[in-house]
């Protein structure tokens, strides 16, 4: 990523972003006080720059973690080579380049057979997701927007539609999934429909709860440069309690209930390491029912958040 710093309106947008992935920057512009143009090119710069991602991700795939001990001298080709499947989401480097980790959706069976007989793959674990307690990853926790521009920008509440698939989602998810910020005329010739029927279908996609949009932004653009994922072992009669602790914290960008004899993971984003010690010690491990805590800072992020695998 090229050397970015936010400043002010960069982090006002970005929480505008964060509140509504599609919202138009002629709405946001109105409520910030500046001009449409003026948040398109900031947009622009920081995705061009790499500081920011938007991308669509189907609700409703089984979602798996593998994780991975390999060998430090094949971490880096093998992460790659995890990156390159389609049916990843995201794959992390762990504690010093010794694990992997991976987000898989799975339509099928999962490669963990195919993964245990590569030659520098000493051990495979995979945990499905049963449950998310966050809509979506790490936003920033930013406080640029002031509570009447957030309740000004935050689109209001509507019962969830019914929506049975269409052939158009087959092309129209692996569009949204690379850019969901597409514009609609963008779309259209990408998909070969009509702009009317594109717009229509996602409007009809996201009022029936049907897509989760990720607004990707490095945490190390607010001051976050340390990150780590823990599993927690949790008595089965807290686990609900103790992810929507977790969940309402600054520090935690995910916590999910998972299969496996520990059965939470938490991702975390601290300022620094000694912040993210204090907070495991004196937050976590003090929440009722946490029997055990396993911990693993993240290195390098080698990919995020993949595109849907276009079914056609």
């Amino acid at each position: 990523m090229e050397s970015v710093t936010l400043d002010a309106l960069d982090r006002q947008l970005l929480q505008a972003l964060q509140l509504d992935a599609r919202v138009p920057f002629s709405r946001v512009a109105v409520v910030l006080g500046v001009s449409d143009r003026t948040l398109a090119r900031r947009f622009t710069r920081l995705r061009e720059a790499g500081a920011v991602r938007v991308s669509a991700v189907p609700r409703g795939r089984s979602e798996w973690l593998v994780r991975l001990r390999v060998r430090p001298h094949a971490a880096a080709a093998l992460a790659q080579a995890l990156a390159a499947r389609a049916d990843t989401a995201w794959v992390t480097l762990l504690s010093g380049d010794t694990e992997l980790v991976c987000l898989l959706h799975a339509s099928g069976a999962l490669p963990t057979a195919e993964l245990s007989r590569h030659p520098h793959v000493t051990d495979v674990r995979a945990q499905q997701f049963l449950r998310s307690f966050m809509d979506g990853w790490w936003p920033g926790r930013t406080s640029a927007l002031a509570a009447e521009q957030i309740a000004a920008l935050r689109e209001p509440e509507t019962g969830r539609a019914v929506v049975e698939p269409a052939d158009l989602d087959r092309r129209l998810l692996p569009a949204l999934a690379a850019d969901g910020r597409a514009a609609y005329a963008d779309l259209a010739v990408r998909v070969g429909w009509s702009e009317s029927a594109v717009r229509r279908r996602l409007e009809e996609l996201r009022r029936a709860g049907r897509l989760r949009f990720h607004v990707e932004v490095d945490p190390a653009l607010y001051g976050y440069t340390t990150q780590c994922l823990v599993w927690l072992a949790v008595a089965p009669a807290h686990v609900t309690t103790v992810a929507g602790a977790l969940a309402a914290d600054d520090e935690t960008a995910h916590v999910a209930a998972t299969t496996g004899t520990r059965n939470l993971l938490a991702v975390l984003v601290c300022r620094n390491p000694d912040e993210l010690y204090a907070y495991v010690t004196e937050r976590v491990g003090a929440l009722p029912g946490v029997e055990r805590i396993e911990t693993a800072t993240v290195g390098a992020y080698t990919k995020r958040f993949a595109p849907a695998q276009d079914s056609r």
